[in-house]
């Protein structure tokens, strides 16, 4: 099998995090998780806490070896958090910038995983948050949003982001919320972007106790329904073969579009 690259781009807080964790569970070969975020917190139920970040080793030691970076977590899983600067000191993107040269320079890919996948903040594509796409560490990206105006509208925003970048779109992926028409407004979102729905994500209270426990769903909650979701959703990623490049609305076609749900 060839190794499939993807980054997964939301809004902070719409449960990216959660998304890309529980995916990783739920797929039986090697995977690589990488998180993105300043937040640092992707990787937490996949090893059971949260582990140091490449930023945070880096301050303490100029040349790390690959097992002070590298954490194994479950299910065959591999585990990486770059880290951001102290609230409101410095480059939050600077972290993934930094911690993609030095996972280069340490041969962190050696082992061929079957499955990378990037955890990127979403809500401004630019700077250090667009190296997954820009220095084509990723092939193909995924959106993950709800129904509501503000996820929306950061998607929107990733799309122009990866129209820029020349970037292949593989879909959107709806992590409800349970606000009206849901599962419409987002489906009509992705065909309005040129793009479409790879999966649909029900609210359910067995993500938060299962976060309770620093575990994903797959691991705390192996027959449900909800584990059942996220290993459809990952086999899908992995079926997909067909990308599109995006078009993102103008700021009134959105607008317009969004409240006619209103």
């Amino acid at each position: 099998m060839t190794m499939k690259k993807i980054a997964i781009y939301g809004k902070g807080g719409i449960g990216k995090s959660t998304t890309v964790s529980n995916i990783a569970a739920a797929y039986d070969n090697s995977t690589f998780v990488i998180g993105c975020d300043p937040k640092a917190d992707t990787t937490r139920t996949l090893v059971g806490e949260r582990i140091p970040t490449i930023l945070d080793t880096l301050r303490e030691n100029n040349n790390p070896e690959l097992e002070e970076i590298v954490y194994k977590g479950f299910n065959n899983t591999t585990c990486v958090e770059s880290g951001g600067p102290e609230p409101g000191v410095g480059c939050a993107g600077r972290g993934v910038i930094v911690a993609m040269k030095l996972l280069d320079k340490i041969g962190a890919f050696s082992d061929d995983p079957d499955l990378v996948i990037y955890d990127v903040l979403g809500d401004v594509v630019c700077g250090g948050f667009s190296v997954p796409l820009r220095e084509e560490y990723a092939d193909e990206v995924y959106i993950v949003t709800s129904g509501e105006y503000m996820s929306l509208y950061a998607a929107n925003n990733i799309a122009k982001g990866i129209e820029k970048l020349k970037g292949n779109l593989g879909g959107i992926i709806c992590n409800c919320r349970n606000v009206k028409d849901e599962v419409e407004i987002v489906t009509e979102f992705a065909s309005l972007i040129n793009s479409r729905v790879i999966g649909i994500i029900p609210r359910s209270d067995l993500v938060q106790k299962s976060e309770y426990k620093a575990q994903t769903v797959i691991e705390s909650f192996p027959e449900s329904e909800q584990t059942s979701i996220y290993k459809k959703l990952v086999e899908d990623i992995l079926a997909t073969n067909s990308f599109t490049t995006p078009t993102p609305l103008e700021s009134d076609e959105f607008e317009k579009f969004f409240y006619s749900y209103v």
